[in-house]
């Protein structure tokens, strides 16, 4: 017998809402989350937009003395899962949670703990370093400390893949309640980048979009574009044995039906010529989730808006649904910026929202069509369509490819 994985609760935090409710209105009414750095000065870098989480209080959540001892991209996973498991209406006083587990991932960790510790000592001295520091900085935490908040005692670790993170925590989620290793999981991707170091990093590999304008600067598959918004925040999905979740009365918001991976071996920051290797691993989860491309009623690409990203994504999508694709495809991205380890679970609670309300989200900023990328990025305007079954693609610098698989509740 197929063991099969319900979604049950989502949880979000973004630069476009503070909820996954609020993050998806935001979305399906196509608003802009991206804006002049506010949270420092760059007026020593020459790139002065991000997509920043603005509002954001983890004292309400947290306490005052949890928040101090947890790095922002911590403090976003934690809250977001509070959200998804809230939102499950799961009771733990009557779960065995040592088969829930906490699955979520970080592209970079505690960034800007490591960024501001390293002024610490320059200027004060190692004496004067945080003992929190090492804690506060290791990708891991997210993980771990929305296990110790919420008092899971399942499998506990943080994949990094770059990112594909959130989207390969949510698939390893998936394939251990399939197995039989657990029951339950919080699953997805956590980070907050938004820094000096990492926004001259990420230039310095001409990463970045040099369009200082916030309004246009994003725009996925748009011929004009040159490069991606560094962005923050979180997204987390409740994952939950089919059966259990019956068993219980729960609301099931979808399922997660096929998931794939697959390497590059090509470049640290390139795609393969061709998106092989995307192409591998959206074949592999529809071969998992035992279906056909022509089911795929929607896709929320990587969609990044830097050239070859956009260029070799789209040869992917044409090597596995033909080159006379219809699939609708958008990239939620040209609203929230990347967010990097984040992305991919920021990007399923889209995707879950999506089939909930039966609307594929636009591609905003879509002006001047590419003769590289000429499938249907539903341009600008949110869409009504029936979305039984949706792909969500995911890939990280170092070759990383993810490609998750959701449906309608069966």
């Amino acid at each position: 017998m197929i063991t099969k994985v319900a979604i049950t609760g989502a949880g979000a935090i973004s630069p476009v809402g503070l909820t996954s409710s609020e993050s998806w209105n935001s979305i399906k009414n196509g608003k802009l989350g991206i804006s002049n750095i506010k949270s420092f000065d760059s007026s020593n870098l020459s790139v002065h937009i991000a997509a920043e989480v603005e509002g954001f209080s983890p004292e309400e959540k947290l306490g005052k003395k949890d928040s101090k001892r947890l790095d922002r991209f911590s403090q976003f996973a934690c809250v977001a899962a509070m959200e998804a498991l809230e939102m499950s209406g799961l009771d733990t006083e009557s779960l065995d949670m040592t088969r829930f587990s906490s699955i979520i991932g970080s592209g970079v960790g505690g960034i800007m703990t490591l960024s501001d510790q390293f002024e610490v000592m320059f200027n004060k001295g190692p004496e004067r370093i945080s003992p929190f520091l090492i804690p506060m900085m290791l990708p891991d935490m997210a993980s771990g400390n929305v296990s110790m908040k919420l008092g899971l005692k399942g499998i506990n670790y943080s994949p990094v893949s770059a990112c594909a993170t959130g989207t390969d925590a949510i698939g390893q989620a998936f394939d251990l309640i399939v197995k039989g290793d657990i029951d339950i999981a919080v699953a997805g991707g956590s980070e907050a980048a938004i820094c000096p170091i990492a926004v001259a990093g990420f230039d310095s590999c001409r990463a970045l979009s040099s369009n200082q304008d916030p309004e246009s600067a994003c725009r996925p598959f748009d011929k004009e574009r040159d490069g991606f918004i560094l962005g923050e925040g979180a997204g987390v999905l409740l994952l939950e044995n089919y059966d259990h979740a019956i068993k219980r009365g729960a609301n099931i918001l979808a399922e997660v039906v096929g998931y794939g991976a697959s390497s590059d071996a090509h470049h640290i920051t390139q795609p393969s010529p061709g998106g092989e290797g995307a192409a591998r691993a959206m074949n592999l989860a529809l071969k998992r989730a035992n279906l056909n491309s022509d089911e795929i009623n929607y896709i929320n690409a990587h969609g990044t808006s830097t050239p070859l990203n956009d260029k070799f994504e789209t040869m992917s999508i044409k090597t596995v649904f033909g080159n006379d694709t219809k699939t609708p495809i958008s990239s939620t991205k040209s609203m929230t910026g990347h967010l990097l380890g984040a992305a991919g679970g920021v990007e399923a609670v889209f995707c879950v929202m999506a089939i909930k309300d039966q609307v594929a989200p636009a591609t905003i900023n879509y002006k001047n069509p590419d003769e590289d990328c000429d499938l249907d990025y539903i341009p600008n305007q949110a869409r009504d369509v029936k979305l039984d079954t949706v792909m969500s693609n995911s890939l990280g610098f170092g070759g990383h490819n993810a490609s998750l698989i959701l449906s309608k509740p069966s």
